[in-house]
């Protein structure tokens, strides 16, 4: 039995994946910058915190590293009710991409951290720098410059990483492809539109990314 491809029927709810398709970049946008700061504070306590709090933020690191993202959300949307905090599917997923997103980008800021020069640093103790001045006037500048094209290259793989919310029933991309595919049974037509928006997805964030860096940070990060 041979299949016949009717793409028009695909191309009919454009629309509807487009909707998906903001949604799924949302949640990928607020995952990342919420990681990148949720990040920022666990590489400065990684490097610059008492033995207490090292301990804290590693036990943390790899604990979310070394567990997947979709049972970490899992665990926030159908673990927490038992304790008395319900989350919704679309609060559970941003964050629980949020917190996997910290630790992995924790990892790669202290690289950045370690990075920074040792006069830089005393230049701005002599200027009566407090530790948190130090990182955000002396060590965030610097490792923007060293790592952001790193930390866009993530945020592209994040944004793929969004179509695990349609386990949850959130209707991003993925979710709603499968969704409609289930009405109209032209899943190989509605996945393959929805692999070709993907791409355009990634490129929108890369673009998006590669302007925040040379705005903010004068880096050039690489479009892909």
């Amino acid at each position: 039995m041979h299949y016949t491809f009717q793409f028009g029927v695909a191309l009919a709810r454009l629309p509807d994946l487009w909707q998906g398709a903001l949604l799924t970049l949302e949640i990928g946008l607020l995952s990342f910058w919420g990681g990148a700061l949720l990040g920022l504070v666990l590489a400065s306590l990684k490097t610059y915190g008492g033995p207490v709090l090292r301990r804290l933020a590693d036990g943390y690191v790899t604990f979310f590293t070394n567990t997947p993202a979709l049972i970490q959300i899992y665990f926030l949307y159908w673990g927490l009710p038992d304790i008395g905090i319900v989350l919704s599917a679309i609060t559970a997923v941003l964050w629980g991409l949020t917190l996997n997103t910290g630790a992995y980008l924790c990892e790669i800021m202290r690289a950045g951290f370690l990075s920074v020069r040792r006069p830089e640093l005393e230049a701005a103790e002599t200027l009566g720098f407090s530790r948190w001045q130090q990182i955000w006037h002396v060590i965030v500048p610097h490792i923007a410059k060293t790592i952001y094209p790193a930390l866009a290259n993530y945020a592209v793989v994040l944004m793929l990483g969004t179509s695990m919310a349609m386990i949850f029933g959130v209707e991003e991309l993925s979710g709603r492809a499968y969704n409609i595919a289930s009405e109209n049974y032209r899943h190989l037509e509605m996945f393959t539109l929805v692999a070709l928006m993907y791409i355009g997805l990634t490129l929108v964030a890369s673009l998006l990314l590669a302007l925040v860096g040379r705005v903010a940070f004068r880096v050039k990060a690489r479009v892909l």
